[in-house]
């Protein structure tokens, strides 16, 4: 290996670098039993943040415009709040808020299928703390997923 390659290996990564020494990782979601593409894979982090997006906007929206009349209030105290209850509610009822919806996204608990109210209240909080949302597994699911036995799929 000439130093070219030992530099292209480590600014890819240690994944990159396995896989070009011929280890076979497989597929996101391919150890959970979950298609590779199409209906019911793993959800991919643009659509994740994209849905993201606009739940957090919806609820700064109702908190503006319903409950207060300055955007640093909103902003602060109150769009939080409402984000928790929706995606305790949503989640824990239907499988999705509403920009989880508009991105084409459900989340599904991997041993019943439908996600309870505590799991969703779990995967919440989780999300909420940031930093598990921000560790993820090589099935593309953040720890909060993994630690409430969720996972985010593709409808």
């Amino acid at each position: 290996m000439d130093n070219r390659q030992a530099l292209g290996s480590w600014l890819s990564g240690p994944r990159a670098a396995a896989e070009e020494a011929g280890v076979d990782f497989g597929y996101r979601g391919e150890q959970l039993g979950l298609p590779e593409e199409g209906p019911g894979s793993i959800a991919r982090p643009g659509r994740r943040i994209g849905a993201l997006a606009v739940d957090w906007g919806l609820c700064l929206l109702i908190a503006y415009g319903l409950i207060t009349q300055s955007y640093n209030e909103a902003a602060q105290i109150w769009a939080p709040l409402i984000m928790f209850a929706l995606m305790v509610l949503t989640v824990g009822s239907v499988g999705f808020t509403p920009g989880k919806r508009l991105f084409g996204l459900r989340v599904l608990a991997l041993d019943t299928g439908r996600v309870s109210p505590w799991r969703a209240a779990l995967r919440t909080v989780l999300l909420f703390l940031a930093i598990p949302a921000l560790i993820w597994d090589r099935d593309g699911r953040g720890l909060h997923d993994r630690l409430a036995g969720t996972v985010e799929v593709r409808l």
